[in-house]
């Protein structure tokens, strides 16, 4: 089986290497040593502020408490659960606006039409590694006053006007899961260049403590640990050739489709990161005739994201027809480190034979 996905293993001698610092150090949580290098390692990259965490989900919800988002947020359907529950889970309530038809982002403009009364501010997904149109939610948000939280789960290495994508915003949330560009087997950051709620964060994810016993916040404990960060400083070194890689597949994936399948866009200042490869199918009929031969040729595809979030029983159904219309014929085809590409081109070969046409 050619899966979805495969994570990134640097060599096991780099990672014995980092993980005997940690045995020798005898550290192995409480921001130690090595989670303050891959602290330091990607504020540097990220020209930001990084406060690492045991996981994505928890970034999300120390962000949303720590940029004051309450009561109604504006977010998108077009995303991972994560993103809608964890608003949830902080006991605001999601407020969808429609995606762009072109990227599958929050659309600036149905974000624009949303009724204002009672909305704290926006989360937004850089979905499958393209920017936002960073600059068109930012202008609305100024105006109404509202902070802007982006879930840059997907964004790891991708940039907006030549700054990292994950330093927009009034803060951004990364995952370091293991099926992610950079990984950590497990983590994730809040990344924001606000210097006041980077602290807020670090209070947060240790119980909400300042000093020694003066425990200011409400916290929880969202501590990433030391084996964890070694693992991602093992990576570390890999990170520009699994980008450079990942883009040289989404680039013969799109030469070898094109004009059979739709693709998701990129806006113009955004280079993505091809974290993902998605593309658009006719109808959902063509979807699924598609993902069945895929199957039967021993090849994983995923409906990523299917259902429109807009539809869970949990949140106010609110109309979203393009994210409604795009989640059902949306299939993401593997693309991972290491994919041979006669595997890829027999991926290309299946979906050119039964997508019966263009999107």
């Amino acid at each position: 089986m050619i899966p979805i996905t495969r994570p990134f293993f640097p060599p096991l001698e780099q990672v014995h290497a980092a993980l005997a610092e940690v045995w020798e150090s005898g550290w192995l949580t409480n921001h130690g040593p090595k989670v303050q290098e891959l602290e330091r390692r990607l504020a540097e990259r990220l020209d930001a502020h990084v406060v690492v965490v045991a996981n994505g989900t928890l970034a999300l919800q120390l962000g949303i408490r720590a940029a004051g988002l309450r009561g109604r947020v504006i977010t998108t359907p077009f995303s991972f659960v994560a993103t809608t529950s964890a608003l949830v889970w902080e006991q605001c309530e999601p407020v969808f606006a429609d995606v762009d038809p072109d990227t599958l982002n929050l659309s600036a403009s149905a974000l624009a039409a949303i009724d204002a009364e009672g909305v704290s501010g926006v989360l937004a997904t850089h979905v499958y590694g393209n920017c936002c149109d960073v600059d068109a939610i930012g202008r609305l948000a100024r105006e109404r006053g509202w902070p802007v939280l982006y879930d840059a789960a997907h964004a790891f290495g991708a940039s907006w006007r030549g700054r990292p994508a994950m330093a927009w915003g009034d803060a951004a949330t990364a995952s370091f899961h293991a099926t992610k560009v950079f990984h950590t087997a497990e983590g994730g950051a809040v990344v924001t260049r606000n210097g006041d709620l980077a602290e807020r964060v670090r209070r947060l994810r240790s119980f909400g403590e300042r000093e020694k016993g003066d425990f200011e916040d409400v916290g929880i404990n969202a501590k990433m640990s030391e084996v964890h960060a070694a693992l991602g400083l093992a990576m570390w070194p890999h990170v520009d050739v699994i980008l450079a890689e990942r883009r040289r597949q989404a680039e013969r994936y799109r030469a070898r489709l094109a004009g059979r399948v739709g693709f998701v866009s990129a806006p113009e200042g955004c280079v993505p990161n091809h974290a993902y490869m998605p593309i658009l199918l006719a109808s959902e009929t063509a979807l699924l005739r598609v993902e069945a031969a895929l199957l039967a040729a021993g090849i994983q595809g995923r409906r990523y994201f299917h259902p429109s979030l807009s539809t869970l029983p949990w949140v106010r159904r609110t109309p979203t027809p393009v994210a409604d219309d795009a989640a059902r014929r949306v299939l993401c085809l593997p693309l991972f480190h290491g994919l041979p590409d006669r595997d890829l081109d027999r991926i290309c070969d299946v979906v050119l034979r039964t997508s019966g046409g263009v999107a």
